[in-house]
């Protein structure tokens, strides 16, 4: 069973989202375990203080190493164990993907840690971190959010988390790709109705169209992530076609 721990200073927070739907049932079903581990606990200090002013000056505070390296040492026994994989959710780390959620998902133990204010210091990071991930080009709070936005993805590929693999196969990014439209009932809604091929039982056909509509609304949206994805000859034939009816 793989294990996450999140090493932050508001694991309630961390908790109520975890807790809930397909993670949340996934811990129960001991699919996965998931830790959320107060930093604070760890401070040394009767007062629980983590952070502290800026060497050379500046706004906001920073937290400090011995807190944030007393809790990670407490999350695995030295004599027994290796050392788990060390993530620190950073604005100047590696955009998060479905690759690397998948890469992620081969650990045995990650550990997660959330920063604050205006940071960590970089001693620490330099000492225990492994590496350091961004979820996109903008400025949160903390790390909590993104830390349970790779949690999630990072679940979603384990074994028996979810009900059958398609379910994750299918989805956007998993092959280079966005997924295809989807549709329910009614066959017809506000004029607008189900694409034929999707109500024909032709399972061949409505994979085939499937697909080509995954590469169109890729194409359309995030034409970026074609470079990555692989496609057969005939859907490349496809693509170039698309790009014909653009211009």
């Amino acid at each position: 069973m793989m294990k996450i721990d999140i090493m932050t200073l508001f694991p309630e927070m961390c908790e109520a989202v975890l807790g809930e739907s397909i993670i949340g049932r996934a811990r129960k079903s001991e699919k996965v375990q998931i830790n959320c581990v107060n930093i604070r606990d760890f401070s040394g200090n009767k007062h629980n203080k983590v952070d502290d002013t800026t060497y050379g000056g500046g706004m906001g505070m920073v937290m400090s190493a011995n807190p944030i390296y007393n809790c990670f040492n407490s999350l695995y026994d030295k004599d027994k164990e290796e050392k788990p994989h060390l993530i620190y959710m950073s604005p100047r780390g590696e955009t998060f993907t479905q690759k690397k959620a998948i890469e992620l998902a081969n650990y045995d133990h990650i550990v997660i840690l959330c920063g604050h204010y205006e940071g960590v210091d970089q001693r620490v990071i330099d000492e225990i971190v492994d590496e350091e991930i961004s979820i996109g080009d903008f400025v949160l709070t903390g790390g909590e959010i993104p830390a349970m936005a790779v949690t999630d993805a990072v679940c979603r590929m384990l074994p028996g988390v979810l009900a059958d693999e398609v379910c994750f196969t299918e989805e956007s990014h998993f092959e280079g790709l966005l997924e295809f439209p989807q549709y329910t009932k009614p066959e017809e809604w506000m004029g607008r109705k189900v694409p034929d091929v999707l109500l024909s039982g032709h399972h061949e056909n409505i994979a085939k169209w499937r697909r080509l509509k995954a590469i169109e609304e890729t194409y359309n949206r995030r034409p970026d992530m074609l470079k990555d994805a692989k496609l057969t000859e005939k859907e490349k034939k496809y693509l170039l076609e698309l790009s014909q009816e653009v211009k």
